[in-house]
């Protein structure tokens, strides 16, 4: 065999997988859900018909946090209610949070129903760093039926259409993609589905003005703050919280940024929207990429 072949199978055997931003999605049939004390809707451990298991995180939609453990879990949590309307929806703060999460219950015990039989997933492996906890990669999942799994819960009102997209198996674009779960959300408001019920439409936007205000308010904290010189952030491996801290890095920005991965330098971050020339000249400082 030619020496060309030899450097090819070398190559292909030290390189992660990872290491291609265009890599295709894999296609793993007759996967089964593995039950779990921590599942979420949208997070959940599943194994492969050849007995690998993987932490599944769900391309595009974002359920309710019902396993709160930290601070982060908390601000996430108190997010989500302001995005459906739902903080003033029980007599008193405790009521309200003790409801949000018994959704997030409801939208994993739907996740379990909906993967009891056999199922299809989709992914890059792309590792899904979101809080650090786990071990995760993104993925599109397709139910036994054919559905897609994040959709149904949109439609369901159990999920919102946030987060981290992006092309999917039947070609649509990212912006396609996010668009197809906006328009399902719309759906499920207009219907009262699942949280949509309890939404004080009166005051969802007030709700949702107050976070922004304390999304800007933590942007601007951290873009003020003249971070010390030896803190040095990967944005190939940091979770989203690690990345939140870089100047003017919020939480979407940050799922845009894991997605993308992965970086050699700085300047691959500009592929990332919302990022530009200025952007990078505040981050740059701050990001180190590890030789392999």
């Amino acid at each position: 065999m030619s020496a060309t072949f030899w450097i090819f199978l070398f190559l292909a055997l030290i390189l992660p997988v990872s290491a291609d931003p265009t890599q295709p999605l894999q296609k793993f049939e007759n996967c089964t859900y593995v039950p779990t004390d921590w599942a979420d809707g949208d997070s959940f451990r599943i194994k492969t018909a050849a007995g690998e298991e993987h932490t599944i995180r769900l391309y595009g939609v974002d359920c309710m946090e019902w396993h709160v453990q930290d601070d982060s879990d908390a601000r996430r949590l108190r997010a989500q209610r302001r995005y459906f309307g739902i903080t003033g929806a029980a007599p008193n703060p405790q009521a309200a949070i003790g409801m949000a999460k018994n959704f997030g219950k409801d939208a994993a015990d739907q996740t379990a129903s909906l993967l009891a039989r056999p199922f299809t997933i989709h992914t890059r492996m792309r590792d899904a760093l979101g809080d650090g906890k786990y071990k995760r990669i993104y993925a599109f999942v397709a139910c036994a039926d054919g559905g897609d799994l994040s959709a149904t819960l949109v439609k369901n009102g159990l999920a919102r259409a946030f987060g981290v997209d992006s092309d999917t198996p039947d070609g649509k674009t990212i912006k396609e993609s996010a668009s197809v779960l906006a328009d399902l959300e719309m759906q499920a408001a207009k219907r009262g589905a699942g949280i949509w019920a309890k939404t004080d439409w009166d005051k969802l936007p007030a709700e949702r003005q107050a976070q922004r205000m304390d999304d800007e308010e933590a942007n601007l904290a951290i873009g003020k703050q003249n971070l010390p010189a030896n803190v040095k952030v990967d944005p190939n491996k940091a979770s989203r919280d690690e990345l939140m801290k870089l100047p003017g890095i919020g939480e979407e920005m940050a799922d845009r940024i894991i997605e993308h991965r992965p970086y050699t330098k700085a300047e691959d971050l500009l592929e990332v929207s919302g990022i530009g020339p200025k952007s990078i000249g505040k981050l740059s400082p701050h990001l180190i990429f590890p030789k392999s």
